[in-house]
């Protein structure tokens, strides 16, 4: 049997991790994510994304502070949260589409590197706060944070809907 295509395998087997080891992230390891952030497609190009990176444990405890799942947040060796640049928009919908897919590049970056990462959503209900909280500009509006480190453990078996279920037009 043929292998499968390694980027399809990545979509496939990357988890979400919630749970990581105290040895650190590298700056290389994190540029080279935060990299992968930045080629994902974007209308006209217009990149409108911004990243703040926390490692510092103070301000991470702070922003754990705000969400529900604070223990992840606390426990990860680096927070990216990523935000929509309204200076950069010319479409919400479809800019927030981008922001979603530079986070899913960011998502399977960390998976290829044996890392393990989560995108979390809950701490939106507090966006301004933390806005407020890493001193981004009245320009900048949270859509998510990814927390990473080294994981904890093996990644959990995943299922989906089968795909006749999903699709309502084949025409």
């Amino acid at each position: 049997m043929k292998s499968e295509n390694p980027i399809i395998e990545a979509i496939k087997t990357r988890r979400s991790v919630r749970q990581f080891t105290k040895e650190p992230v590298s700056d290389e390891q994190l540029d080279r994510i935060l990299e992968s952030g930045l080629w994902a497609p974007s209308g006209k190009n217009n990149q409108p994304w911004k990243f703040a990176v926390i490692r510092d444990m103070t301000l991470k405890a702070s922003l754990a502070s705000l969400t529900h799942y604070s223990a992840v947040i606390k426990n990860a060796p680096v927070c990216i949260t990523i935000f929509l640049d309204h200076s950069r928009v010319y479409d919400r919908t479809k800019d927030v589409q981008a922001v979603g897919a530079s986070m899913q590049n960011m998502l399977l970056t960390i998976h290829s590197m044996g890392l393990g990462g989560v995108w979390m959503g809950e701490i939106l209900k507090n966006k301004e706060r933390v806005a407020e909280l890493l001193g981004a500009g009245k320009e900048l509006e949270l859509m998510a944070v990814i927390a990473l480190g080294h994981p904890i453990g093996k990644s959990s078996r995943s299922n989906r809907d089968p795909l006749e279920e999903k699709v309502f037009l084949r025409k």
